[in-house]
């Protein structure tokens, strides 16, 4: 008999996951493309000087990074007016650290991931992990910096396309604090962004998660053994479930 499967995701949740996905990628493409300085030039000699010709210079692309994150800005302004429940929910659960389960969680996963359990075994112990919730702490994290860095992400980036349209002389100084915050805040993301695609896509003990976000729903097996705490409250309400 296949398992029990728990519904997890809205259609709403999916779609700003996704559109968040995508918008991240092309303000990435685009924005590598706006550095001017070569000796900053992550995919290879010759991509931003290249990626301006193909969109007709240097204006261009500008306008092409600006339009398209005013368009993940003004994504996360409806997703938060049209499922401002879900959008709460999200914020309450990966802010909701439990210092004691979620911080011992985090570092038995991150020797388990580089040592394997002999090395917590060699210390006395347990190399079971700690029972979580909707989200476990490594998922925490990496939406915890996700939604603050999009934050400094987005207001800087609004400074920024705002430096040369309303800002006058006396700005500068706060321009060039924000273009410096934006960088730093890009990176960091990024960085975590790396973390989270591998965890999510390609380890294999997450494989159903990751197809959640495309289905809206996880299997019991999974749910009982990733997010024990949740399931244990949802496989007691039938109308979270389905056959």
């Amino acid at each position: 008999m296949p398992d029990k499967n728990y519904k997890r995701h809205d259609r709403s949740d999916i779609f700003i996951h996704w559109f968040n996905a995508v918008c991240w990628l092309l303000l990435l493409l685009t924005g590598v493309g706006l550095i001017g300085n070569p000796a900053v030039d992550p995919f290879g000699s010759g991509y931003p000087a290249w990626l301006r010709s193909v969109v007709g210079g240097g204006g261009n692309l500008l306008a092409v990074h600006e339009g398209i994150g005013l368009a993940w800005i003004a994504g996360f302004i409806l997703y938060m007016l049209v499922n401002f429940r879900g959008a709460r929910f999200f914020l309450a659960e990966v802010f909701a650290v439990n210092p004691a389960r979620d911080m011992a969680w985090m570092l038995k996963k991150m020797v388990l991931m580089t040592l394997g359990p002999k090395a917590l075994k060699m210390v006395g112990a347990d190399p079971e992990l700690p029972d979580q919730g909707y989200y476990n702490m490594g998922q925490k994290a990496f939406a915890q910096a996700s939604v603050v860095g999009g934050v400094v992400i987005a207001v800087t980036g609004v400074i920024m396309y705002l430096s040369d349209r309303t800002f006058g002389a006396e700005a500068t100084g706060m321009v060039g604090w924000a273009v410096a915050v934006h960088f730093i805040a890009v990176g960091l993301v990024f960085a975590g962004l790396l973390v989270h695609v591998y965890m999510a896509a390609i380890s294999p003990e997450e494989r159903p998660g990751f197809k959640s976000m495309f289905t809206g729903v996880v299997p019991d097996g999974y749910a009982r053994h990733h997010h024990r705490l949740w399931w244990e409250k949802v496989r007691t309400e039938p109308e979270q479930g389905s056959e």
